[in-house]
């Protein structure tokens, strides 16, 4: 008897494109949510379009958050039911996102997704990432409801966050192989579907490489686009799977020995250059993740990172231990072995 069955959660509209941050009202009013909105932001996209998002809404309260911390997730709480809100929207990066995702999720209201920055998948996915002291939680919630990604706003963003974003997608490729390898040696629930999707986001990527330039509209198009296919992977899956492997513990476990050296993508683009080595050895494709993320300036080196060769060993050798996930790290890679793949894929410099 074949009793197999899923519930996949999406966003019911995705707007995207030059300007369309003046189509919000229209995208907020096809969803026929009921109650007033709370807008959760932080201070420079509060700045950059507060307003004009603000004037297409009735009666709008906002709440600015400086960082992405449990204690936020409590304020934005605790004010979303003072007001009765009826629905969030998170108008920024990565922490308002993250923050209204939570917060809507702990009073079960639905949230909007805009998004002024290309720093990650999380303008989409239905996972956030909090982080608490010297590390930091990946937590399930709901997925938005609608995203409106202006990709005129977005080109203007920092460009380490575009390329953050960037390096994110392309270490889909490992987080994929983790996940079929996991499937093989541990019988972990498996997707075909959402893992092609995800390969196939990280290859857009790969192949437009070139393409991508600091200020550049069509950039900006390129990778939010990729960003979404990402998300909707995850949300297909059920899980982080399709886009978080041993690239992610490695970056998890980084921020534990170094902490606010460098951005989450550009760690987990580093973290895929090292895991492809050890998935498929020298003949492998990691060459070409190293040139992809060189291409669009993402750090390929512990240099470039900030930190120091002995952390991204001490980071490799103990990134397992992070979560019960499995992924090639296994049990640990030996030293030894972390010094070889560090130093032939030119993350660490050891001649």
């Amino acid at each position: 008897m074949f009793d197999k069955s899923t519930w996949i959660k999406l966003p019911r509209n995705v707007v995207v494109g030059h300007g369309v941050i003046e189509e919000l009202g229209q995208a907020v009013a096809e969803l026929h949510l009921h109650g007033d909105p709370l807008v959760v932001t932080s201070p420079t996209p509060n700045e950059l379009a507060g307003d004009r998002l603000r004037a297409q809404l009735d009666d709008p309260t906002t709440v600015t958050i400086e960082s992405a911390s449990f204690d936020s997730i409590e304020r934005v709480t605790e004010i979303a039911r003072d007001i009765d809100a009826g629905y969030l929207i998170a108008l920024g990066g990565g922490k308002p996102i993250d923050i209204a995702k939570m917060a809507a999720d702990e009073i079960d209201r639905g949230f909007v997704s805009v998004p002024t920055a290309a720093s990650h998948d999380g303008i989409v996915s239905g996972r956030s990432s909090i982080p608490e002291g010297d590390s930091r939680h990946s937590i399930a919630a709901d997925p938005p409801l609608a995203v409106v990604a202006d990709t005129e706003v977005i080109a203007r963003a920092p460009w380490e966050l575009t390329t953050a974003g960037c390096a994110d997608i392309i270490s889909n490729y490992t987080a994929v192989q983790d996940w079929r390898l996991a499937h093989r040696l541990k019988n972990v629930e498996y997707s075909e579907y959402a893992a092609a999707l995800s390969e196939m986001t990280a290859e857009m990527l790969v192949d437009n490489a070139a393409s991508i330039r600091p200020n550049l509209e069509e950039s900006a198009w390129i990778v939010v686009k990729a960003l979404v296919s990402s998300g909707v992977a995850m949300s297909i899956a059920g899980s982080s799977r399709p886009a978080s492997g041993a690239e992610h513990l490695f970056s998890h476990q980084l921020d534990r020995i170094a902490p606010n050296k460098a951005l989450h993508g550009h760690q987990v683009g580093v973290g895929s250059i090292l895991t492809e080595y050890l998935h498929s050895g020298d003949g492998g494709r990691w060459r070409a993740i190293r040139q992809a993320l060189d291409s669009i300036d993402a750090p390929t080196t512990a240099d470039e990172l900030g930190v120091s060769d002995d952390e991204v060993l001490e980071a490799l050798t103990t990134a397992h231990e992070i979560r019960d996930r499995y992924t090639i790290l296994g049990n640990g890679v030996d030293l030894d072995a972390a010094v070889e793949t560090a130093t032939v894929t030119g993350v660490i410099d050891r001649e």
